[in-house]
């Protein structure tokens, strides 16, 4: 595990990279929403973990350390997940990876910070809506060269979405969307796919004028699917529904930090990135949303419906010469692979309740996916070990 005392150093050819991802906390005997995350965070705390409370009082966060290294990551995420899940056992909780609770908390539910009730009172019932996602930071220092690789991004956050999502199920039935916490996210006035942006100039002048027309309450708001860090020297992916497993986490974080790296590179030889519609990236997302991995995707560069499983493989091609350069090549095509071959997040959910037909099977299945490659008993050949785990002052929560 990295020493997150001491994360590594950034360099020209490698952006740092950290992740944070975001939990839902239920009653294991009932599947309902458990609001007991400042317990959670106590629990965890003691076991030597700092966590973040959330929006919702059935969500937490957990982050990494930021550094260089992908594989510096595994044993990061394995440890979080692994003490996250044992400090909500200890306090009669459930720790599951989904981008949405499979029933809906009643309306009490947010979190008692000043921050938080500032914004259930400006905002409303939209502050009632649980979802969770993965955020993945890119160190970008420069915010002229953050802004060129956002747009760089954008045409490829349609597909990141598809191979993440990880929330058909909600109030105990199926959505008809992959990604029912896209659909939720979307609300917010402030979220979506970034505009294309000339310059960091035009970029802050959005920003501005949202703030001004009280759009959102402060910078933390800005919803957009990848933005710039308000707090660190990064960008921030954000269209991700949290992965069901960690295995799918590290995957969909290595593309990302090969994608960002690709983009340097191109910006580095003078080209631009393609000026893709806003009409038609939301439309792309939303049917991402909709179909996942199992159906098909809009390619925005020919404006047509392709299987999404094309997508993932269009994704991988553009990637591919940066993750052999990282060593992370072979890795991931594995690992894409396996994803197509047994489904993500959404299909396993949907195969768990065709097959079983009770939600109460998919939320036990859910949470055992949390958990796999986690156990070092079971899983001998990680075999890590637990270690002092205070949070680094590395990635803090990016907080809604």
């Amino acid at each position: 595990m990295v020493d997150k005392a001491a994360p590594h150093q950034n360099s020209a050819e490698t952006p740092t990279l950290g992740v944070e991802e975001e939990f839902h906390l239920c009653d294991p005997h009932t599947g309902r929403p458990s609001l007991r995350n400042t317990d959670v965070a106590a629990a965890a705390d003691a076991l030597g973990l700092t966590v973040q409370l959330e929006l919702s009082r059935c969500q937490i966060e957990t982050s990494t350390s930021i550094g260089t290294h992908i594989r510096d990551l595994r044993d990061q995420l394995c440890e979080s997940r692994a003490v996250t899940a044992d400090a909500a056992a200890r306090t009669g909780c459930q720790l599951l990876a989904v981008g949405t609770p499979f029933y809906d908390p009643p309306p009490d539910s947010i979190t008692t910070t000043p921050r938080y009730q500032q914004m259930a009172e400006q905002f409303g019932a939209l502050t009632t809506g649980v979802m969770c996602g993965c955020h993945v930071h890119v160190g970008v220092e420069d915010r002229e060269r953050a802004v060129q690789v956002i747009n760089h991004l954008r045409p490829w956050l349609p597909t990141l979405l598809a191979l993440t999502a990880n929330s058909p199920i909600s109030a105990g039935v199926d959505t008809g969307y992959a990604s029912w916490r896209h659909i939720l996210f979307g609300r917010w006035p402030s979220s979506g796919p970034p505009p294309y942006f000339e310059s960091a100039n035009d970029y802050d002048a959005a920003v501005a004028t949202m703030l001004e027309t009280a759009v959102i309450l402060d910078p933390h708001m800005v919803y957009w699917y990848v933005r710039i860090s308000d707090h660190l020297p990064t960008i921030e992916i954000r269209i991700s529904d949290v992965p069901a497993t960690v295995e799918e986490t590290m995957t969909f974080a290595t593309l990302v930090h090969a994608l960002v790296t690709t983009a340097m590179k191109a910006i580095s030889r003078g080209e631009s990135a393609p000026i893709v519609d806003q009409e038609l990236l939301h439309a792309a997302c939303w049917r991402a949303a909709r179909d996942g991995l199992s159906g098909r995707g809009l390619d925005v560069n020919r404006k047509r419906l392709v299987p999404a499983r094309h997508l993932i493989r269009q994704l991988l091609a553009h990637t591919a010469s940066t993750l052999a350069e990282l060593g992370e090549l072979e890795q991931v095509t594995t690992s894409l692979a396996s994803v197509l071959d047994h489904g993500n997040g959404a299909i396993v959910q949907r195969r768990t309740l065709a097959c079983r037909g009770k939600v109460a099977d998919v939320i036990d299945e859910s949470a055992r996916r949390t958990f796999e490659g986690c156990d070092p008993q079971a899983d001998p050949i990680r075999n890590w070990r637990p270690r002092s785990r205070k949070s680094p002052p590395g990635i803090t929560s990016a907080r809604h």
